[in-house]
Order: C-alpha cells, then sequence, then structure tokens
C-alpha cells in the first residue's frame, strides 16, 4: 500500500489536476479532502480539456474510485451540473465509482449572498475594519462558517426532510435577519429551500454514503491512496497570509481532518510548484511582476481562474514560499509545473530569501504586515528558447532549463519528482516512482 497526498505549495493554481490525473493511473482510490468548488483543476487529455471543480481529477480513469471527503463543502448544483457534463461527455459518474460524504456541509443559498455581499466595497460608519478579500463569492467561507457554530446542514441531511427543515428554519433566522438589517437582501424563504432539497436529494442521493468507511476499507486491503488537495498552502486558513486565505486546511495534514485518514497512514506527499508564482485576489505577493514581463507571463501561461475567470496576478518564482511548505506539509518531493510557460521569457529570477528590516529571512513571516516590507532576494539564471514539451528524461532538457530545476530544487528544499513540460498528461518527466 502507497499513500501519496497532492498539496499546492504556492498560492494555489500550480496545476494539481494534471499531476492528480497522471498519478491516478496507478491508484485505487482518489480522495478529495478540503475546499469546494471554489478550486478549479484543468486537465487536458487526448487534446479535450476538462474543468473539474468538485469531482476528483481521477474521475476520469476507469476502473478508479474518487471520493468527496467530510472536509469539502458541496455547492449541490455544481455537483449535479459537473457529474451531467461528465456523463455528456462519456466520463461514468456512477455510485460505483463516485461517492460524496453524508458528512460534508453544504453550500446554501444564503451563503453565497452573504459572500457576494461582503465583497462589495466598506461604505459607512458599519464598515468598521472589514476586509475585502477577493473571494470566488461561492458561499465557501460563509459555509464553514455554519460548520464552526454548529449551525451547518450536512450532504446527509438531503435524505432527512424533517431535519433538513428543522435546521434550515433555524438557519435563516440569523441569515435573513442580516439581509434585512444589514446589506438590504431580500429574505430567503424556506419553501424555496425545502423545494431545492427536495430537487437535490432526487439526483444525488445515490452518491451520498460513508466516504470514510470507503477509505478505511481501502486502506485495510493495502490499495494505492492519492489524496487530492486544493488551493495552495499559503492560503491555508492558519498558515497562510491570514486573512487573505481561504476557510479551510490546504496542508496535507488536512487530508487526516478531512477525509478521517489516520496520520501515520500518510507516505509521501508531492509539493505541486509551478515554475513561477501567481495569485489570485488580494493580500501580499513578494516577488509579483507589474508591467510588460508580468503580462507576458500571463499570456504564456493563460494565467486566468479556472473558477472565476479572474486574471492572475503573476511574477517570480518564490522558493521562501515553497520552502516554508515543504516544512509545514512534510513534501517529500516536488512537482514542477509549467516549466514550459517560460521559454522565451528569460532571463529568469529566483527568489531565494528575502530581505526584511536589513535582516535575511529564509521562511515567510507569518504576519501580512511583515512580509509586505519583505524585499525578495533574487538569484539570476538564464532562461532558454527551445521547445520542451517532447522531454521526458531530464537530459532531453536544454542546460538552462536543468540548471534552473538545479537552482529550484536547492533552493525549495525538496528534491524533484516530476517536472511537467506541457499541458498533455503525457507531457511529463518522471523522476519517482510514487505508487
Amino acid at each position: 500500500m502507497t499513500v501519496v497526498a497532492v498539496v499546492g505549495s504556492q498560492w494555489g493554481d500550480e496545476g494539481k489536476g494534471k499531476v492528480v490525473d497522471l498519478l491516478t493511473d496507478a491508484a485505487d482510490l482518489v480522495v478529495r479532502f478540503q475546499g469546494g468548488n471554489n478550486a478549479g483543476h484543468t486537465l487536458v487529455v487526448g487534446g479535450e480539456s476538462y474543468a473539474l471543480h468538485l469531482v476528483p481529477s481521477g474521475i476520469l480513469h476507469p476502473g478508479k474510485r474518487a471520493l468527496v471527503g467530510n472536509g469539502v463543502v458541496v455547492d449541490p448544483d455544481v455537483l449535479i451540473g459537473e457529474i451531467d457534463d461528465l456523463a455528456a461527455r462519456g466520463v461514468e459518474v456512477t455510485p460505483g465509482n463516485f461517492t460524496v460524504s453524508a458528512s460534508a456541509h453544504v453550500i446554501m443559498p444564503y451563503h453565497r449572498m452573504l459572500d457576494g455581499a461582503r465583497e462589495r466595497p466598506p461604505a459607512g460608519d458599519c464598515a468598521g475594519g472589514r476586509v475585502v478579500i477577493g473571494t470566488t463569492g461561492r458561499g465557501i467561507g460563509p459555509c464553514y462558517e455554519d460548520k464552526a457554530s454548529r449551525q451547518g446542514l450536512r450532504m446527509g441531511d438531503l435524505l432527512l426532510p424533517e431535519r433538513f427543515s428543522s435546521r434550515a428554519g433555524a438557519a435563516l433566522l440569523e441569515k435573513n435577519a442580516l439581509f434585512r438589517t444589514l446589506y438590504a437582501l431580500p429574505e430567503v424563504g424556506l419553501p424555496e429551500l425545502e423545494a431545492l432539497r427536495e430537487r437535490w436529494a432526487a439526483r444525488l442521493a445515490p452518491f451520498i454514503g460513508d466516504a470514510r468507511a470507503v477509505l478505511w476499507e481501502a486502506l485495510s486491503a493495502g490499495r494505492n491512496v492519492l489524496f487530492e488537495g486544493a488551493q495552495g498552502s499559503q492560503l491555508d486558513i492558519d498558515h497562510g497570509t491570514y486573512p487573505y486565505v481561504t476557510s479551510s486546511t490546504t496542508l496535507s495534514g488536512g487530508a487526516c481532518g478531512g477525509a478521517g485518514a489516520p496520520p501515520r497512514s500518510l507516505g509521501k506527499v508531492l509539493g505541486l510548484v509551478k515554475a513561477y508564482t501567481t495569485r489570485v485576489g488580494e493580500g501580499p505577493f513578494p516577488t509579483e511582476v507589474a508591467g510588460p514581463f508580468g503580462e507576458r507571463l500571463r499570456e504564456a501561461g493563460r494565467e486566468y481562474g479556472t473558477t472565476t475567470g479572474r486574471p492572475r496576478r503573476c511574477g517570480h518564482l518564490d522558493a521562501v514560499a515553497v520552502r516554508t511548505a515543504v516544512a509545514l506539509s512534510g513534501i517529500t518531493s516536488l512537482a514542477v509545473t509549467k516549466l514550459d510557460v517560460l521559454r522565451g521569457l528569460g532571463p529568469l529570477k529566483i527568489a531565494e530569501s528575502y530581505r526584511l528590516d536589513g535582516e535575511l529571512v529564509r521562511h515567510m513571516p507569518p504576519d501580512i504586515r511583515d512580509l509586505a516590507r519583505c524585499e525578495p532576494v533574487y538569484r539570476d539564471c538564464d532562461g532558454f528558447g527551445e521547445d520542451i514539451s517532447g522531454a521526458r528524461r531530464l537530459s532531453d532538457l536544454p542546460g538552462a532549463a536543468r540548471r534552473y530545476l538545479d537552482c529550484l530544487e536547492e533552493l525549495c528544499g525538496a528534491p524533484l519528482g516530476l517536472v511537467s513540460v506541457g499541458p498533455e498528461r503525457g507531457e511529463t518527466v518522471l523522476l519517482e516512482k510514487f505508487f
């Protein structure tokens, strides 16, 4: 049995979808353990592009089983749409190969309403210290809030009409008061939610079950398990650039709470590293580059959000951020993605440390006020102009590309496990056997 957790080491968008899809070939079970449809994993298989938000990327492999764990928050309409879209493209999604945890929390319409209202620019005396985060507006944060305050609805509640109505009615007392008095929004009616529950249950009931039991059975039987994380380490609710973070634990340890995996079961941790750095939304970004280079990087890498379509902020590779993620998640090897995007964009730079108040800093400071004052200290690297999409061994890469990877490996503090040289599944240099 081998258990591999795939996590992002930056601010998300590192290409986890392609890597999970690639590794699923040797896995038996693929498990998503946190986040919601604010995450978007884009895969290119056989020339076709797939954008997945809730269903684990491994679903594209026949004979594999995919789970959505209890740590994920689920928008039932998005999930139904994703299942239907996959079916229309010939990808089978059945109760036999896909299970959603009955304990996963449900994103309700009032969660999306709250999310959108909070993202409006603060105005008036009631604005206080409210911060505009730049969320996707999908209701993720408000749903996790209800989970933490023990007033959330879970996927299993969709199958229990009386419990659903009781809990939804109690939640509406608070939510409608907020909409009426603070946000000037229309109230949500309980009959509207009850109609949604009926429709959701009719479609999703066969998929809702005890995902933990499926996972434990696979572990007991010695199966290969792949954990699929969402977002990135610097968006972690506890260790990221707070408050500009997501609402869940994005680190490898999140697979334990978010899926029910015992800590001793975790084996390898593969950290995804985009060959440069991007970020969506607000918050500090030490290596961000404005102007022509950043724009060229965005266009070459098609750096627009899979979920929102928003342009991503772009900059040089930040080894300090990745080194911090290596320490937080116990990353055992690195998967470098989008190396091909750097073609023709040299000379290149990698931030090897920060300078803060005259001192060199090797890990990200925990307070964003300090991070905002950090000045990157760069190591210069030669660029390369050759097409590398056909490389299948490191020796196939041009010398400048190999030296860039050597520098990345040294500065980030973990060995290379694979290098992606193009968007297709096969456009990969594998350096490690993961299963």
